[in-house]
């Protein structure tokens, strides 16, 4: 079955976008955004990752820009939300993962409808999550998706089958889903390669169930990092079909993750012998810093580290500048363009970054991080520890960043929004109990 895909997205690549008029350059770039699940600045050896090497990816950060201060909420559902749409959760009532699935394409605008009156061609390949309806109600002109995450073999329950534009197709005995979405990806940007493209490409590495790899040795010890080597390597191909088809000057590649490591993983992923604060699902750093490459050869400076401020809602406004597309004029878009800097312009960074799960939310700038219960935080040690500030100090820094803080939470007012009517973690509600269930039920 031929199958239309064309997406090229690395969620922590972003590709150059080059000046308009630059010499051999085009002025809006085709968009890959690859987007890892559950995983963070911890299990990338461009980071300082201990534990794990990711030669593919790395080279993608000596040839474009790393930053090391990009935010998202930390759990997939919310995440994607605010990447899809530019808004904070409070105004699109994604604030836990089944909370995700209740807005509908008349109340938000996702990124391919933004960019198609521009002239773009878009196609979401992978995990939907826990988002609403499928991607073509919201605008994708060609998609495939699957139930579930961590989706990889059909031995799994939810992986029997998947969709591809509206198609149910069965996912054959020792056919790799991962392989399967590289294939629809390449066979999307081939057929689109004379027009410009929006890749949404969402990976199934490294969610749970972590199994192994078609290049897994049957004794294997490590089947993580197996995974992790396996999506290091699907980056890398991806990259090598760009310059096969002469497309990767005219591509702009985004890495970033959707959240970070899982609970069980999270004591491995350690940067110079130490542990990041906190794990996916928390309101720690190690739940919701990620990692943010960007490349485009010939326009994103190679090499360049930057710390800019940047939360997961500006990549709506940046791939809209990139592409010379408008952005909607009914919906306040909470999002900030970083396109200068993946140009290597100073330009105007963020002064701070809003993050939010469930009944919990707070503001961060350079240095420090104030909560909705009025706690405030020096990280000057993140993201391997936070240090709650005294409500009575004499500090004048930290008074001062109080100040700024709470001026920034007053002007979002994230209290007249939507109320989150979740059990306060972010996650499905009875989760727990469900697996409580499962365990008692398989003993």
């Amino acid at each position: 079955m031929k199958i239309a895909l064309t997406f090229v997205i690395l969620v922590g690549l972003l590709g150059r976008a080059a000046p308009a008029g630059a010499a051999g350059s085009p002025s809006r770039p085709n968009i890959i955004f690859i987007l890892a699940d559950d995983y963070g600045v911890g299990e990338v050896s461009a980071y300082g990752a201990d534990n794990y090497k990711t030669p593919n990816i790395d080279a993608l950060a000596r040839g474009g820009t790393r930053f090391t201060h990009a935010y998202t909420p930390s759990l997939c559902g919310p995440s994607r939300a605010t990447i899809l749409t530019g808004r904070y959760l409070f105004r699109t009532g994604a604030t836990n993962q089944d909370a995700t699935g209740r807005f509908t394409p008349a109340m938000e605008t996702m990124m391919p409808n933004i960019l198609k009156p521009a002239g773009y061609v878009s196609a979401a390949i992978g995990k939907w999550g826990q988002l609403p309806l499928g991607p073509a109600e919201f605008g994708f002109d060609e998609y495939l998706k699957f139930q579930g995450s961590g989706i990889y073999w059909n031995t799994q329950d939810k992986g029997k089958k998947y969709e591809v534009n509206g198609k149910t197709v069965p996912l054959r005995d020792k056919e790799y889903m991962p392989d399967v979405m590289h294939r629809l990806a390449v066979d999307f940007i081939t057929r689109h390669h004379d027009e410009p493209f929006y890749l949404y490409y969402s990976l199934s590495h490294v969610h749970a169930e972590i199994l192994p790899t078609p290049e897994s040795a049957s004794d294997s010890k490590d089947l993580y990092a197996d995974n992790v080597t396996y999506m290091d390597k699907l980056v890398g191909k991806l990259i090598a079909e760009l310059d096969r088809q002469h497309l990767r000057e005219k591509t702009l590649i985004v890495f970033f993750g959707d959240n970070g490591t899982a609970n069980v993983l999270a004591d491995r992923a350690m940067i110079g012998g130490r542990r990041l604060d906190g794990a996916k699902g928390s309101m720690l750093e190690g739940g919701s810093l990620e990692p943010l490459i960007v490349n485009w050869p010939g326009v994103t400076p190679a090499g360049q580290v930057r710390s800019d401020l940047i939360d997961s809602t500006d990549f709506v406004p940046t791939f809209a500048e990139m592409a010379g597309a408008k952005l909607p004029e009914k919906k306040k878009i909470d999002g900030q363009s970083f396109a200068g800097a993946i140009r290597g312009e100073p330009g105007q960074a963020r002064e701070w970054v809003y993050l939010q799960l469930a009944k919990e939310w707070y503001a961060r700038e350079a240095g420090w991080k104030l909560t909705q219960a009025g706690k405030l935080f020096d990280m000057s040690d993140a993201p391997f520890s936070e240090k709650l500030v005294p409500t009575d100090s004499r500090e004048t820094a930290a008074i001062a960043a109080r100040q700024r803080l709470q001026g920034a939470l007053d002007q979002l007012d994230p209290a007249s929004g939507f109320v989150d009517d979740g059990d306060g973690t972010g996650r499905h509600v009875g989760r727990q109990e469900n697996r409580a269930k499962r365990k008692k039920k398989s003993n």
